[in-house]
């Protein structure tokens, strides 16, 4: 991305802005924590006042039998439901961009300078790579985008409005952090396991890839232990989801075995070839 022939912007790659954003995500949320501790209610005048009560009374609704985990459990599958296509479209595209990896390579190979228009260049090629496969580079980060204003919502309705405060959930008070830290580690291995799944289906190993996959549910972990119990469960049951919406959309096993199936016929078709050459040259 440039603003002119004299002055460019590096391109920060998809996966560094996911890492990013997270990172903020986590920052925001610690934020909140800190601010705004007065009860919502009904009578709160403040736009997001109103949509952190609107969550809230979505999850009171779901609560039943009075059990405001279960209200949690159901409102986020409810938001992944809600958010699937969008989702399935993020796997598309981080499908699409590991098909066109060696193409980038190639296009990075051709301007190893480091220099103003070598940079340039090679980002108008990219893009010119994008547009031709039909592929969003950012579009698996909707999904994050999206999140956040949950994540923050959802915080504040559990820690501001009263009626969600003094919920209770198996041994969990949803308004304080999980004094076991079994939400929290569950969180991190779900947020591992959709990650590790993620980049098992890639064609090659990616440094980067593989560093968030460790980094994510570190800092996962690290901001679920301070955060109300609620929001940790909301964190690990969307992440469980996801790692079920992989399997069964994007499951990196078959793929495997598909790029393997579809290898060994190129390779015994070649054969074939070879062989029909060779006999063709004997009949001369």
């Amino acid at each position: 991305m440039y603003l002119n022939s004299q002055t460019y912007i590096r391109k920060v790659s998809p996966v560094n802005k996911k890492i990013k954003l997270t990172g903020l995500a986590g920052a925001a949320l610690l934020l909140l924590s800190a601010c705004g501790r007065s009860d919502i209610t009904s009578q709160s005048s403040g736009l997001w006042e109103q949509i952190v009560y609107f969550f809230a009374q979505m999850i009171k609704a779901l609560s039943f039998g009075g059990l405001v985990g279960v209200g949690i459990v159901l409102f986020t599958i409810l938001i992944r439901l809600v958010m699937l296509p969008l989702y399935n479209q993020q796997i598309k595209s981080s499908r699409e961009m590991q098909e066109i990896q060696p193409k980038l390579r190639e296009i990075q190979l051709k301007y190893p300078g480091k220099d103003t228009e070598s940079r340039m260049l090679m980002a108008e090629e990219q893009q010119a790579l994008y547009k031709e496969h039909n592929i969003n580079p950012y579009a698996s980060l909707w999904p994050l985008f999206i999140q956040m204003p949950i994540l923050m919502a959802l915080y504040q309705a559990l820690t501001r409005v009263e009626f969600l405060r003094v919920g209770k959930f198996l041994w969990m008070d949803l308004g304080s952090p999980d004094p076991y830290y079994i939400l929290p580690i569950l969180a991190a291995v779900f947020t591992f396991l959709s990650s590790w799944l993620t980049n098992k289906s890639a064609k090659e190993s990616n440094t980067m890839l593989t560093t968030m996959t460790f980094v994510m549910p570190a800092m996962i972990l690290l901001i679920a232990l301070n955060m109300a119990s609620g929001v940790a469960l909301y964190w690990t049951v969307s992440n469980a989801f996801q790692v079920a919406q992989i399997m069964i959309f994007n499951n990196p096993f078959k793929l495997i075995e598909e790029r393997q199936r579809i290898v060994q016929e190129e390779k015994e078709k070649a054969a074939r070839k070879r062989r029909a050459m060779k006999k063709a040259q004997r009949k001369k």
